[in-house]
């Protein structure tokens, strides 16, 4: 019989960014007041589990959600660069509906394909990376689970992928609220299901948390 394992994808709690940029990868990016406690409570609900494994992104934020898990459990984090936010080419700018963003000469050249996209880290190589950091995950925590902290759009595009979908979507119709735990269920070495929690409930889906 195969074993079954568990890979919980957790996004990071809300960030400190007073001046509404798009962050991506750029650094100094740390968790707020509420993001700490968002933390504290992801930490919580996995109390209990046979976790294993707690693995995380190389930003700040993710490591700093990875804390109190890791405490928690009496491990190590583990950085793997795989689960890192996709690039993308506005990093540092204000980029929103209704910003003017669209009707700026300069973007255009960015902005003619939504479907790869064009202006970052083609969809199908953000959820390559992130399913073979999974794969990994599952392989050190088999039979038992492993926690990895990552951000919003790799750990939707990939659950988008393991679900059969397209990869292309609407950003404000993501199912990834901050703090929330997207779990792969495999059996052996293949995801059987996904199951979604989100432990901060209604704050994790309304406050600004970014990417």
């Amino acid at each position: 019989m195969s074993e079954r394992t568990v890979v919980n994808l957790v996004r990071h709690g809300e960030v400190y960014n007073p001046t509404g940029v798009l962050y991506g990868r750029l650094p100094g990016f740390r968790l707020s007041d509420a993001g700490e406690a968002m933390a504290k409570t992801v930490a919580a609900a996995l109390a209990g589990r046979d976790v294993r494994a707690v693995v995380s992104s190389p930003l700040e934020r993710a490591v700093q959600t990875a804390e109190p898990i890791a405490a928690q459990f009496g491990l190590d984090i583990q950085i793997d660069e795989r689960l890192i936010e996709s690039s993308n080419h506005f990093e540092g700018l204000t980029f929103g509906v209704g910003d003017g963003a669209l009707r700026r000469p300069a973007n255009w050249g960015r902005l003619y394909n939504p479907f790869r996209p064009s202006w970052g880290e083609p969809y199908t190589e953000v959820a390559a990376r992130v399913l073979a950091a999974c794969a990994d995950a599952r392989s050190k925590a088999e039979g038992g689970e492993a926690v990895l902290v990552s951000h919003q759009l790799p750990i939707w595009v990939t659950r988008r992928a393991v679900e059969g979908r397209r990869l292309w979507h609407r950003p404000d119709r993501r199912e990834c609220a901050l703090a929330s735990i997207t779990s792969f269920l495999y059996e052996g070495d293949r995801i059987e299901s996904v199951r979604y929690e989100e432990p901060a409930g209604a704050a994790g889906r309304s406050r600004v948390g970014g990417a």
